[in-house]
């Protein structure tokens, strides 16, 4: 039996990964392509790569709108899907480049939904009137699409509440996975000593948007005692107005506090895991998140999680066995006074901490192995081939 041609198409992919889509492709494909079952393709944003077939931004979109330059993209890479069996999809980025290329080539179009337009109005202010236009591309590919994979079943809910037109039995949950043989403890202190970092803290790793809830947590870390430190890796602020307001956040921390530690480059893997594992606590206090595949990467390095009780991060963290969550409001001054005591009562007992990170890891390698998202994904390929 011939293998599957499969189409991967995606924006991110190395050396350009930002964010938990581009991770779970990275992590999907290298899964794929261990599967004699499957042929895979990766299509990617860009510069040419030896691992992936790049299409970098035609010359007359270089200045574009975002969102304009992603669709002339998409046209080339659908013209080149004509020899795939199945095209699928991340993001709303490359969602125009499977469904055109499903309209054009006659092939199905599957698309993993990380996350929804309606659901981060604050993309306006990254990509302007581009908003329209990629809230236009996902619901056009949503409600063409073959099947839709959800991340986690929070993620399918929001689906079909944002698409009532998209029949629920076409929405499959494959929820993300993490690699536990990378995202593992590592004790080695250099990262620690690069960056300046000592004595007991929390960590936020994540991009600089409204969606990760930076701002709540340095707003709530305002009254954390002064005792406990705070690393913030993030970089790659969505639009110039929250970058600033998180660099005046932080900045009036620092101001007060020695142990308020800013890292803004990306870290290598080493130095995540390291910097991870060394952590207290794990904090991530999104407003929306689909699923939050960086918790999982905390779990993997036994490290307990606080996290906000929204979309999927209930699904990855186990309430009072792996770490705790917090439940989110509109009320932002709640949410906050409710964050901060909830860093206090667990920063003030390490050895509950440890006892979280350690049900933590059992949790990642027991229940979100990548072997077990490739079989899901390779079944549903099977199953909409076969209609």
């Amino acid at each position: 039996m011939e293998p599957i041609r499969v189409g991967l198409v995606t924006k991110e992919w190395p050396p350009h990964v930002y964010g938990g889509a581009g991770v779970h492709v990275v992590q999907l494909a290298e899964a794929l392509r261990k599967r004699p079952e499957i042929s895979l393709a990766v299509h990617c944003f860009g510069e040419k790569r030896a691992d992936a077939i790049g299409y970098p931004t035609p010359v007359e979109f270089a200045q574009s709108n975002p969102a304009i330059a992603a669709v002339a993209t998409d046209l080339a890479i659908a013209d080149a899907l004509s020899k795939a069996d199945v095209v699928h999809t991340h993001t709303w980025y490359a969602n125009m480049a499977g469904h055109l290329a499903s309209l054009i080539h006659g092939i199905p179009h599957i698309m993993s939904g990380h996350s929804l337009e309606p659901l981060r109005p604050w993309k306006a202010e990254q990509l302007g009137g581009g908003y329209q236009l990629s809230s236009w591309v996902e619901r056009t590919a949503i409600e063409s699409a073959a099947a839709v994979i959800a991340v986690s079943d929070g993620m399918r809910a929001d689906i079909l509440s944002a698409y009532p037109n998209v029949d629920p039995a076409r929405v499959h949950t494959i929820r993300n996975g993490v690699d536990t043989d990378k995202f593992s403890p590592n004790y080695d202190s250099t990262a620690l000593e690069k960056y300046g970092i000592s004595g007991r803290y929390a960590l936020f790793v994540g991009r600089i948007t409204r969606q990760k809830g930076l701002a709540h947590l340095l707003r709530a870390w305002e009254k954390v005692p002064a005792e406990y430190g705070l690393v913030i890796a993030a970089g790659s602020p969505d639009e110039a107005g929250i970058g600033l307001e998180i660099a005046d956040l932080i900045e009036e921390l620092q101001r007060t506090r020695s142990n308020v530690w800013w890292i803004q480059e990306m870290l290598p893997h080493e130095e995540l895991t390291s910097v991870l594992t060394a952590a207290d606590l794990f904090i991530c206090p999104s407003i929306y998140e689909p699923l939050g595949i960086v918790n999982l990467e905390a779990m993997g390095c036994a490290t307990a999680v606080l996290g906000s009780a929204v979309g999927g991060i209930p699904e990855v963290v186990a309430d009072a066995i792996t770490g705790e969550l917090v439940e989110y409001s509109s009320n932002h001054e709640k949410f906050e006074a409710d964050l901060r005591q909830a860093i206090i009562d667990l920063m003030g007992k390490p050895e509950l901490l440890i006892k979280y990170g350690n049900a933590g890891r059992i949790r990642a390698q027991s229940e979100f192995g990548w072997d077990a998202v490739a079989e899901s994904t390779i079944a549903l390929y099977a199953q909409v081939l076969s209609r």
